[in-house]
Order: C-alpha cells, then structure tokens, then sequence
C-alpha cells in the first residue's frame, strides 16, 4: 500500500511537472512571437531598404530606361566630382556646426532658468514645447513670409531707419536664418530633456559646493555640467543626427537656393532622385549619408560609455 501510495505521488509529480514545463513553453513561445512581429516589421521596413539601396548604388539605374547595368563604385566617384554634392557636404556640416551647439546653449539656458521657476511652470513647459510638435512645414512658411524681402522684419527695419536685408536671397545670411528657424523649432526639446537631466540631480551636491563658498558660476561648472554629461552628449548626438537629414525646412523656404547656398546632402538626393531620376547616384549619395550617421552611432555609444571625471 505504502509502494502504491509512492509511485501514485510520482506520477502525479511527473504530470505536474509536464503540465508546469508546457506551460513554461507557451510563456515563450508568447513572449519570442510577440517580439517577433515588431522585428519582422523593422526588417521588412528599414533593413530591406537600406541593402536594396546599396544595390541601386552599385547600378547605372534610370528609371527612364528598363536596363539597369552595374558600375560598381562609378556612382560615388561621380558625386564626388559633382560641385552641388560637395557644397551639399558642406552646406550640411555648416548646419551641424551651428544649429547642434545654438541649440544646445539657448535649450540648457531655458531649462535653468525654468529650474528655478516656483509658479506656471507647467505652463511655461507647455508654451517652449509647442514649437517642437508644431510642423516643420509650417514653421517654415512663416519665418519665410517673416524674411521675405517685403515681408515683417524688413519693414520693421525701414521703420527704425535702417537697410532692408536680403535675407533668404543672399547666399550668405540664408543658411544661418534656416539653423535659426530649426533651433527655434527644437527648443522645447532640448529644454525637456535639459529639465529632466537637472531634476535629477541631487540638490546635496549644491548645498555643499555652497558651503565651500562656491558661486553661481562655479556651481554650474562644476556641479552642473559634469553632472548633465550624458544628456549633453546624448543631445549633441541626437542633434547632429537631426541637422544631417535636414531637408523640410530647407525645401519650404529655399529649396537649396540661393546658387545651392542651403543645399543639403537630404535635398540633394531628392533632387537627384525625383528631379533628374538618377536613382544610381541618389541611392550612393543615401548611402554616404547611412555610413556618416553609422559612424556617429557608434561614437554616441563610445561616448556614452565613458566614465567621466569629476
């Protein structure tokens, strides 16, 4: 009876477990298909892409003409001689020199001043971040009609007595007044994130640099700044990565004139691609533009990575 009663509590331990394990089995086989289904949709959506682009690089590809013969590296050698690409190049890395920096400066001066705000700040939250959900298109439509050469500023300058400008018809100021208009759009995210990163530091650390005798100055030096190293870095990287694939507000209020002053490497491949149909050459020009994000990817994870000195 006893032995009985012994293999009868081993079987039912053996059917348990089995029913355990199957149970353990359906858990992940939910959980990996589940994942599945966003992966398959980002391979399908982006990795496919970008190797069928590499493939277009590679082929004298018209779509004029249904013969699509490979060249191999013929398409990068020939935007590389391309006067428009190179000043594409240029005009972009113009872009990131000064709007990454501006935007970063005007976004940490707004999040510090609104760290220090007791009343509204939601509101005053809510008003900096407007910009930044409002589309680019439109924005851009209305700094344009600001900066027309009969438009609002220039006629505010001939009031107080002073030359009109020429403003987005000049090759020199023009590039400038578009940086200027997208910082102004991505305030309100570089303030949000600024906001987060000093929410988050703990107030001890400024109570004894206050003890020490420490200013304003030195606080925000050497408190402040190292403290806020990663959001910095991860804003710097973010926003490089933004002003590389500039295009909407170059194409709403330039179109890359004038004489290609604000043409950017984006609108460039557009122009390439839809205007003269050279899909060779764009799909080469996308993927020069893939391999400089790449590299500054994999210097955002070298960066972050860090360990920073205090």
């Amino acid at each position: 009876m006893i032995a009985y009663a012994i293999r009868l509590t081993a079987r039912k331990s053996r059917e348990l477990l089995s029913i355990r394990l199957s149970y353990r089995v359906q858990r992940y086989l939910f959980i990996y298909l589940t994942l599945a289904i966003p992966l398959i949709y980002f391979l399908a959506t982006r990795l496919l892409p970008i190797l069928y682009s590499f493939n277009v690089s590679v082929r004298e590809w018209d779509l004029l003409s249904s013969e699509k013969p490979f060249v191999g590296f013929a398409n990068f050698g020939g935007l590389f001689k391309d006067e428009v690409f190179r000043k594409s190049i240029v005009n972009t890395f113009v872009f990131v020199a000064v709007g990454v920096p501006g935007q970063i400066a005007v976004g940490l001066a707004i999040a510090l001043l609104l760290n220090n705000v007791q009343r509204l700040r939601g509101l005053f939250r809510t008003v900096y971040f407007i910009p930044y959900v409002t589309s680019a298109v439109a924005v851009s439509w209305v700094f344009r009609w600001i900066l027309m050469r009969n438009g609002w500023l220039n006629e505010t300058l001939l009031n107080l007595g002073l030359e009109p400008q020429l403003f987005l018809l000049s090759p020199r100021q023009a590039i400038y007044l578009i940086t200027l208009t997208i910082i102004w759009q991505n305030i309100g995210f570089q303030m949000l994130i600024f906001v987060t990163g000093l929410e988050g530091i703990p107030k001890m650390y400024y109570d004894a640099a206050a003890i020490d005798g420490a200013g304003a100055w030195r606080r925000f030096r050497h408190v402040t700044v190292p403290l806020l190293n990663p959001v910095i870095v991860f804003s710097a990287v973010i926003g490089v990565i933004s002003y590389l694939q500039s295009f909407g507000q170059v194409l709403s209020m330039t179109n890359g004139g004038p004489l290609n002053s604000t043409t950017t490497i984006v609108l460039n491949i557009y122009n390439l691609a839809f205007q003269k149909f050279q899909m060779g050459s764009a799909a080469a020009a996308t993927v020069i533009l893939f391999l400089m994000i790449l590299a500054l990817t994999l210097l955002q994870f070298k960066v972050l990575n860090r360990k920073v000195e205090y």
